[in-house]
């Protein structure tokens, strides 16, 4: 998604396919920080269309699919928050995927790892039915 699109811009300063490099860029470095993940497990799929269909087939593909990381783990997109935030919640994301440096500044997510592992376990399961 251009940079901006989630803010209603369509990010028509972009030159094509700078957003979706850095995006996809910013993805790898959320997984090589985590210490329990591995970068080479990881692949992706990508689409290169006009930004106006981006939101569309971004909203199409997450309804069809619910991946882990957009309908539980939340925070995986997520960047370093501004100064005086450390008052926020880790995101889930962070709290399961330890590793991004600027996460552990902030406050402790709410459940135990052991009910965030359930709840996965368990979402996952029904998402296999």
């Amino acid at each position: 998604m251009p940079e901006g699109a989630r803010k209603g811009g369509q990010g028509e300063d972009v030159e094509p396919g700078i957003a979706l490099y850095k995006r996809l860029n910013d993805h790898a470095k959320s997984i090589e920080a985590a210490t329990n993940l591995n970068l080479a497990d990881f692949r992706c799929r990508f689409l290169a269309v006009d930004g106006i269909w981006i939101p569309l087939a971004e909203s199409m593909v997450i309804e069809r699919f619910k991946p882990v990381w957009n309908c539980l783990l939340e925070g995986f997109g997520n960047h370093a928050p501004g100064r005086g935030r450390s008052s926020m919640m880790t995101p889930s994301w962070d709290w399961f995927h330890p590793g991004r440096s600027w996460a552990a500044n902030l406050q402790p997510f709410t459940k135990s790892k052991e009910q965030l592992d359930a709840d996965i376990r368990n979402y996952l399961a029904r998402s296999l039915l």
